[in-house]
């Protein structure tokens, strides 16, 4: 058995999968999440250790497996998140998180510092956006400066997971990429952002973990993690990565060609390249993947989180989301709504609001609201997809993340991308992906080494009961309705 763990946002998951992809139990435990006016976002990362425990726990107890039985764990965590380390490994302080906004004067701040975007981008291959790793170090120098000199290690949420199971320092390169403090072209990390906070001193250089190659194992459980687990000491951990480059492994995205979208509580899009993918402007994060490769990718920060609070906010439940498409028409009977709760990512707004435009008491339903809703994250995503592809218009796009249960969203975007939308067996994708990756590296540690395309081959199954097929006729109205969302965005924020 092979053991796929992913942290998120909302909570964590763990799946034991055997080394044919199929799931043999399945354990969830939710998170606390801080959340501010300001825009910080904050969680203690004991709360991430908490649900691991928990969700592994109930994944072993789903069909009695015996401890020995696993071989390896792979973890997948949440983005851009910053955990600092005193000198006696205890953590300083709450971890800021991927949707933390309340950094973004810091972000602007070291943008210029360094001479700008495309400085940045010559000199990292990569252009820092609000949300990633480094304005949150600069935010602590220059609001809790006690907690900023105590720091002797920085982790990424995953690289913390990491080392609590096996007690070593790593990352490996995809999650690192969104850290703005890492070259993406020679997998290195950055040194001159770091400068630009501590001054050269070196502090935050010298408190980064080390690197290891995505088929390298992070080392075996610790004692202490083991019997928390119940699992043993001669289970592997192994190099895992963020959950976008997880979530690629998990849909068998791993060479050219295939689009996979990921509507979680942000929406993700991405598409393996062979070689280094760079966006002097910025709105493709040209990371690395968790493979050996890169992973071109976009992101807007709202998503799921849009569609559950309009649903808190009509008193309804998630059905009720399908239930609403199915009774309404593209477009929404001309309401628009463009969904910045969170501020924004792509595009580079991360004070904006969201705004609701063409509502009239003839159109003013439920039903269109929520359908406004799912259409503005969507169309959203959407822009990424169009970006990352150009010319190159997929044919097929695979689906995961929560919104991927919904089988009038899933019709939604085939209509409106003219492409065939696939759906993994495994609803965790992330889950599958931390899998696969820690057979591939311990395939290796065993000597008897696999391939990472065959293991997906072999791992990755659709759903062919889930396939949503385009419908022509829908094509045109959807066409109109994105381009009235585009211009209400161009209006309002002159992008």
């Amino acid at each position: 058995m092979f053991l796929g763990i992913d942290c998120g946002t909302q909570s964590t998951k763990a799946v034991l999968f055997d080394e044919n992809g199929n799931a043999h139990g399945t354990g969830h435990a939710a998170h606390e999440l801080v959340e501010k006016e300001n825009g910080a976002r904050e969680q203690q990362a004991s709360w991430w250790i908490d649900a691991m425990i928990a969700a592994v726990r109930s994944a072993l107890a789903e069909e009695a497996t015996p401890p020995e039985a696993v071989q390896a764990i792979g973890v997948s965590g949440q983005q851009h998140g910053l955990v600092v380390l005193d000198e006696n490994m205890q953590v300083i302080r709450p971890a800021k998180l991927w949707n933390d906004t309340e950094t973004a004067p810091q972000n602007e701040a070291l943008l210029n510092q360094l001479g700008g975007p495309q400085a940045w981008f010559d000199q990292t291959g990569i252009i820092p956006l609000t949300g990633y790793t480094l304005s949150k170090l600069l935010w602590l120098k220059q609001n809790e400066p006690q907690n900023f000199a105590r720091i002797r290690h920085i982790l990424l949420p995953h690289d913390y997971l990491n080392f609590w199971l096996t007690g070593q320092l790593t990352a490996e390169f995809g999650d690192a990429s969104g850290t703005a403090f890492f070259d993406t072209r020679t997998r290195n990390w950055a040194e001159a952002p770091l400068a630009a906070i501590d001054g050269g001193t070196g502090q935050l250089r010298n408190a980064l973990p080390r690197l290891i190659q995505p088929d390298e194992l992070a080392g075996h459980l610790r004692p202490e993690a083991a019997t928390a687990l119940g699992l043993t000491t001669a289970c592997v951990v192994s190099a895992g990565g963020g959950d976008n480059m997880m979530g690629a492994i998990g849909t068998g995205n791993v060479t050219e060609g295939i689009a996979t979208i990921s509507l979680g509580t942000s929406s993700t899009v991405y598409s393996y390249s062979s070689t280094p993918v760079g966006d002097p402007k910025g709105q493709i994060a040209a990371f690395c993947s968790s493979t050996g490769g890169w992973l071109p990718l976009v992101c807007t920060m709202n998503s799921t989180n849009v569609t559950t609070d309009v649903l808190r906010l009509l008193g309804r439940d998630v059905p009720f989301l399908s239930q609403a498409i199915a009774a309404t028409h593209p477009g929404a009977d001309g309401i628009t709504f463009i969904p910045f709760l969170n501020g924004e990512r792509t595009p580079d707004l991360p004070t904006a609001r969201g705004s609701l435009f063409g509502v009239s008491s003839s159109n003013l339903t439920p039903e269109n609201f929520m359908r406004a809703a799912v259409e503005g994250v969507t169309f959203g995503i959407l822009a990424g997809l169009d970006l990352i592809t150009q010319s190159r218009k997929p044919e097929e796009i695979v689906l995961i993340g929560g919104g991927a249960k919904s089988d009038q969203w899933r019709q939604l975007i085939a209509d409106a991308t003219g492409a065939t939308i696939r759906i993994p067996q495994t609803t965790e994708a992330g889950c599958l992906g931390a899998a696969i990756q820690a057979m591939w590296a311990w395939s290796k540690h065993n000597g008897t080494p696999e391939t990472i395309t065959t293991l997906t081959r072999r791992c990755v199954k659709l759903d062919n009961t889930k396939t949503a097929s385009p419908d022509p006729a829908k094509h045109s109205p959807y066409n109109a309705a994105i381009h009235r969302y585009r211009e209400h965005l161009q209006q309002q924020y002159g992008v």
